[in-house]
């Protein structure tokens, strides 16, 4: 299928207490500079007719005000963590102005937990005002949402299973720690990976910085945004010094245009 140009906004780049962390005075959370200000982690895919969020963070209504987003045609899930499903509810408001349900795609073990977590929205006799959903089960097959043709990419989160996403030759990547070699081929080729790089030091579930870089450098990958950033990870502009070529810290707001 032939993908069209993409422009990729970076809702939010925090991991999921974002930064400035809660009641913390690190130099990180204390720092006045504006790409050390981090919602949770979330991107926008627009082509010139499909515009898709990933994930639904607390922070989702305000990422939506802050972005100017008018038109939202589905939603997809990475996995069922609070940080990336909380701000679901809000989903609502584009119910209100484009008169249908909001399509969401998600793994089984996502949408079991979006059924939980929401059961209002679900429920037999709904309460008006509800969130109006359309839920899509979604597992490694390709997928195409509007002109936007989807390729899921399994990655492990310690031991959850969590899905990344390819859109031509952009790839997005968060909460993972592991990906295993067939997961790896689907990844090569693209012009651009996003990935996790929550800290220096070793995580359970997340890659580091030195893990983040190592991947992207197995992968041969001629650019590479890293996401999901902590304030352990330390000040935008000194980390972002020190990454190989090609390699940049993500920030909000950030706008990456792929073809």
């Amino acid at each position: 299928m032939h993908v069209p140009p993409l422009k990729i906004t970076f809702l939010g780049t925090g991991t999921s207490t974002g930064i400035p962390m809660i009641a913390c005075p690190c130099p990180v959370c204390a720092s006045a500079d504006k790409k050390d200000k981090r919602l949770r982690t979330s991107i926008l895919v627009e082509s010139p007719t499909t515009t898709i969020v990933v994930d639904t963070t607390p922070d989702f209504r305000y990422q939506m005000l802050r972005a100017c987003v008018k038109k939202l045609d589905a939603v997809i899930f990475t996995h069922p963590h609070k940080d990336h499903i909380a701000g679901l509810d809000d989903v609502r408001a584009f119910n209100f102005f484009q008169h249908r349900a909001m399509p969401i795609y998600a793994n089984e073990l996502t949408i079991e937990t979006l059924m939980r977590e929401f059961g209002y929205a679900f429920a037999h006799h709904k309460y008006p005002g509800v969130p109006n959903l359309e839920l899509y089960t979604i597992s490694l097959e390709p997928f195409v949402i509007g002109d936007i043709p989807v390729t899921p990419v399994l990655v492990w989160h310690l031991k959850m299973p969590v899905l990344g996403f390819r859109f031509g030759n952009f790839t997005y990547i968060t909460d993972a720690n592991r990906i295993e070699d067939g997961e790896k081929e689907k990844i090569r080729g693209s012009k651009v990976l996003v990935l996790n790089a929550l800290r220096k030091e070793d995580h359970i579930s997340h890659f580091s910085l030195g893990g983040a870089i190592a991947m992207v450098q197995e992968l041969a990958i001629e650019t590479a945004y890293f996401t999901h950033i902590s304030h352990q990870l330390g000040l935008h502009k000194t980390i972002e010094k020190e990454l190989p070529a090609g390699m940049h810290l993500a920030y909000d707001g950030l706008v990456v245009l792929v073809d």
